[in-house]
């Protein structure tokens, strides 16, 4: 490998295949990218990330042309807004109820969470704010893992794409669940493995 050339530019194992770099690596990427922190981010196109002050700010959301809104601190101990709060606008809204805890289990969200991006993101039009309280750590993990469930980007990819445009932190169990879900899609799971196996031999 040529002197200062990333490893993670293109994680690959001994047979060539991508293998998902280790927590502390992925943190590291996120940490030597410039993004910015403002209350609201466009860190892919139609997809915002930010935080709840942009969350209640229906006016810089319609400014925005947000078409939905997908809260991943709902609840009345997070950011309670709810569908009640955006009903004087024409935004969808969709909720999950997670805990910036190492120890919170996200990744039974990941796929309602991305198949709710990806459908409002299947309108020309559809313009979707994915938020929590800080848009750092829960938000974040969401976007990132529709992009690895919905437009086929590896973790590391995902996360290049993102920070680039938002400084993002997710939480160390949120990480880890992302790199469970990155094995499952990258054939590294042992089960998902041979299931990947007997793809290739048919």
């Amino acid at each position: 490998m040529p002197r200062g050339f990333s490893c993670l530019a293109s994680p690959e194992g001994a047979d060539g295949r991508y293998e998902t770099p280790p927590a502390s690596e992925l943190q590291r990427l996120m940490w030597t990218k410039k993004g910015t922190s403002s209350h609201m981010d466009e860190v892919q196109p139609r997809i915002y990330i930010g935080d709840m002050y942009a969350a209640k700010d229906k006016r810089a959301l319609q400014a925005h042309h947000i078409t939905h809104v997908l809260n991943a601190a709902d609840g009345k101990f997070n950011v309670n807004t709810g569908p009640s709060f955006y009903r004087d606008t024409k935004i969808t809204y969709y909720g999950v109820e997670a805990f910036d805890m190492p120890s919170f289990r996200l990744s039974p969200f990941f796929y309602p969470a991305a198949n709710f991006i990806k459908n409002a993101l299947s309108s020309p039009t559809g313009r979707v704010f994915v938020h929590c309280a800080m848009g750092l750590s829960r938000s974040s993990t969401l976007v990132l893992a529709y992009l690895m469930i919905h437009e086929n980007m590896t973790l590391v990819d995902a996360i290049k794409a993102v920070s680039a445009n938002r400084n993002i932190s997710p939480n160390s169990g949120f990480l880890e669940q992302l790199r469970e879900l990155d094995k499952e899609l990258h054939c590294q799971g042992s089960s998902r493995m041979l299931e990947c196996q007997w793809a290739d031999l048919k």
